[in-house]
Formats: structure tokens, C-alpha cells, sequence
């Protein structure tokens, strides 16, 4: 259900291609990948299906993120209501499962930080009833109190079981890569394989650059952050765990959403310049990838990847190419970046072979 959403975000963007929209696209995006995230530490600490109620709560909080998707192209038109009203119920149920199944002491931390789990869709819900620019400001404020809230009171209280938690991200990953793969299929359909080679090359480069991307977070990066997450223990892990995977893994599941949006604004002008927008998604979205990877490592090591930073500035400079030759054109160039990037950390970063030769003596 989430992972639709986040599709359904993508979706969004392609209607509005504008700074607004990009703006509401962003803030969609916030609330929903926060919605995951706090399902994500809810299942990780105590089982929500262990009786009738519990699994019924949790049906009724996975049928209103349906709902929740569906609103999403007007979650600030004409579902936004419906979006309001959805998003709270989905909030509400997570808080409402976490105090029914969690231990005494995770139940209190539920409950310290449920003003702002609470308050923040609330403030959603009645951003509904208002026009812009109220409307924007209850949503900044929403999102600012509901992310706010584990910084301001703490994470302490709460467990996180790690094996649990780093596979969650990674098949979030994975799944948000596979469907940015289906959205190039439906915007080429079968006609557009047979209307000239540069489509079919350009659906080639679009799922060779997602492979890239994949390959640059399973490789090594997310071994090394499950061995630093199984190093800690405490509080430390649930910090941790909170700074590393819920907040700083938007900027890097969010990047593939805007990739998308710019593979399939790329697939749709083949021959002409790409929109200041629509690059920003492919190139900006390309760049805010690998700025996600190194502040992650710089958070958890206090190091960055020199290969990975020069790429990111590089990325960027593209875009203010991607704006004057053919979408292909940009398209070809950012795939080449990421495949060479990913072939020189494989041959030639020590870091990468040090990790991966540490994980692979421990699986022996």
C-alpha cells in the first residue's frame, strides 16, 4: 500500500510540473514515507497480529492507506479532504496498535510522542478545509511537529530489532527501484518499442541507470550501515536507527521517485531539451541519491566517498545541460556517470572490498 503511494507520488509530479507542484509533491511524499516509517518501527518491536482485534485494527489502518494513494493526485484539490481524513485514521491506528501490542516501556514512549504523531496529521486533516497559502503553512507545520516530535522528546523507550529493521529498508529499496522499472514500461507501451531505436536504446539507458543505483546502495553501503546499527545497543541504537534510516533514507528512497518522474519526462521528448523541472527530477534527483548516500556515511562514520561527492557535483552541472541537447542525450550521459561510478568503487575502493570482505568472513 505504501509503495503505491509512493508511485502515486510520481504520478502526482507528472500532472504538475510546476515549482508549486513540485513543492506539494515533496510535502506528499514526507507524510507518506513517515507513515511507513513509523508502521516500520511498530512491526520491528512487538507483533500486531497476534490476536483478532489487533489484525483487524491493522486490515482497517492498510485499507485506509489505500484510500490514502488514491487521494493522492488531489491531496490538495479536490481529495484533499478525503486524503486528510484517511492519512489521520492510518496515524491514528499505528499509535493505537503500538499501545495495544508494544512492552510498558515502548508503550510510554508511544505515548510521549503522540501529541506529534497525532497533531501533525490533524493539521493535515484541517489544512483541507482551507486555500493556499494557509493551506501550505498547516502542512509545513504538520510535518515540521510530526518529524520534530522524535528529536524534541526522543526515541528513548522504543526497541528496534535490527535484522527486522535494515531488510524493511532494503525491500522498500528494491520495490521503489521495481516500480520506477514499471512506470518506464507504461510510459514506452508497446507501440514505443516499435516507433525508432533511440526509444528502445532510451528504455535500455532508463533500467541500466536504475540497476546502477541499486548496485550503489546493496553493494556495500547498507552492509556497512547494518554493521554499524548491530554495533550499538540501547538508546544509541534507537538513535541511531531513527537519524540513519527513518529520516535519512527520504532524501534517498525521494530521489528515486524524482528519477523517475525525469526517465519518463525523458521517454516522452526523446528529441528535445528536457523541462527545467523535468531535469531537476533526473539530474537533481540523480545528485540528491548520492548526497543521501554520503550524508548517511558521514552520520554513522564521519566520512564521505570522494568518488561518490565529485559524481554528485558533476550531476549537477548536468542539468543545466539536460536543459539544451535531447533528453536522450542527458539521459546517456547520467547512465554512463552512474555505471562508471559503480565499476570504479567495485575495482578500486578499498573501503568497499574491506566491508564486503568483512560481511563475507562473517556469513562463512
Amino acid at each position: 500500500m505504501f509503495v503505491f503511494a509512493f508511485t502515486q507520488v510520481t504520478s502526482f509530479l507528472v500532472d504538475h510540473l510546476t515549482w508549486v507542484g513540485l513543492a506539494r509533491g515533496v510535502a506528499i511524499l514526507a507524510a507518506v514515507w513517515w507513515a511507513w516509517v513509523v508502521y516500520s518501527w511498530l512491526t520491528g518491536a512487538a507483533s500486531a497480529e497476534e490476536t483478532i482485534s489487533e489484525r483487524v485494527i491493522l486490515l482497517a489502518a492498510m485499507t485506509s492507506m489505500v484510500v490514502v494513494a488514491l487521494s493522492i493526485p488531489g491531496a490538495f484539490g479536490e481529495t484533499a479532504l478525503v486524503f486528510g481524513v484517511a492519512y489521520f485514521l492510518v496515524r491514528f491506528l499505528h499509535v493505537l496498535l503500538y499501545i495495544l501490542t508494544a512492552s510498558s516501556e515502548t508503550r510510554d514512549a508511544v505515548v510521549r510522542v503522540a501529541p506529534g504523531f497525532l497533531g501533525g496529521p490533524a493539521l493535515i486533516l484541517a489544512a483541507s478545509f482551507f486555500a493556499d497559502p494557509l493551506a501550505s503553512v498547516l502542512w509545513a507545520a504538520a510535518l515540521a511537529i510530526d518529524y520534530g516530535i522524535v528529536f524534541v522528546r526522543g526515541v528513548e523507550g522504543f526497541e528496534c530489532d535490527v535484522g527486522h529493521f535494515v531488510e524493511r529498508h532494503q525491500l522498500i529499496m528494491i520495490i521503489a527501484l521495481g516500480e520506477s522499472i514499471v512506470a518506464i514500461g507504461i510510459g514506452v507501451g508497446t507501440e514505443g518499442l516499435t516507433s525508432g531505436p533511440v526509444v528502445l536504446l532510451s528504455v535500455l539507458l532508463g533500467f541500466t541507470l536504475i540497476v546502477a543505483l541499486w548496485w550503489l546502495y546493496f553493494d556495500y553501503i547498507i552492509l556497512a550501515a547494518g554493521q554499524k546499527l548491530a554495533e550499538t545497543s540501547g538508546y544509541e541504537r534507537t538513535r541511531l536507527a531513527r537519524d540513519s534510516y527513518s529520516v535519512l533514507h527520504l532524501p534517498i528512497v525521494g530521489s528515486i521517485i524524482f528519477i523517475a518522474l525525469g526517465i519518463e519526462q525523458t521517454l516522452a521528448h526523446l528529441t528535445e531539451p528536457l523541462g527545467l523541472i523535468a531535469a531537476v527530477g533526473l539530474c537533481g534527483g540523480s545528485a540528491l541519491y548520492l548526497f543521501g548516500h554520503n550524508a548517511w556515511r558521514y552520520h554513522d562514520h564521519g566520512t564521505v566517498s570522494v568518488a561518490r561527492l565529485i559524481v554528485t557535483v558533476i550531476t549537477v552541472g548536468l542539468l543545466f545541460v539536460a536543459v539544451r541537447v535531447p533528453a536522450f542525450v542527458a539521459l546517456t550521459v547520467l547512465t554512463a556517470l552512474f555505471v562508471g561510478l559503480a565499476a570504479y568503487e567495485t575495482i578500486f575502493s578499498a573501503d568497499r572490498n574491506a566491508i564486503r570482505g568483512r560481511h563475507l568472513s562473517k556469513s562463512d
